[in-house]
């Protein structure tokens, strides 16, 4: 479930945060998925590498979980939830590019059991207002007309 505003695929089934460009989804187990949205993938073009912290490792909201680079940028990949980190994607850290590829499913960074989920989200916007978010910081971003995707990228 998505909306795409000038080529850029936002996700409506998860939270996001537009301001660092990454998402949220909440499992069953309550555990929270954390990744990179397609815009940020656009903005920093092909990544090379993805160093991601350590299964076990404490962070707080707004904490890198991870620092990614491309030829155009390095950066962190910030939470939007607070907690323990309990999964890693081994295959991002082999292979940075699937960030590129497929943000929103196999390009997924962390998992994290949250301390207060229901607080750490209550910012993130979910669904119609993520969207409308999102369309400001498009709208706003000097870098940015349209969203590109690799060849075989799943929202090419």
């Amino acid at each position: 479930m998505s909306e795409r505003i000038n080529n850029c695929v936002i996700p409506t089934d998860r939270h996001v945060a537009p301001e660092d460009h990454v998402w949220a989804q909440v499992a069953d187990d309550d555990t929270v998925t954390v990744g990179m949205t397609d815009i940020a993938q656009s903005l920093a073009k092909r990544f090379l590498h993805a160093h991601i912290k350590r299964e076990g490792t404490d962070v707080d909201k707004g904490d890198s979980v991870a620092t990614v680079e491309s030829s155009k940028y390095v950066g962190p990949v910030q939470t939007p939830v607070g907690g323990e980190v309990v999964a890693v994607n081994d295959a991002v850290k082999s292979d940075a590019e699937m960030i590129n590829m497929d943000p929103y499913g196999d390009g997924w960074v962390v998992r994290i059991d949250p301390d207060d989920l229901e607080a750490d989200l209550a910012e993130g916007p979910k669904g119609d207002p993520a969207v409308d978010q999102y369309a400001d910081v498009i709208a706003n971003e000097d870098n940015l007309e349209e969203c590109e995707h690799l060849e075989g990228s799943e929202l090419a």
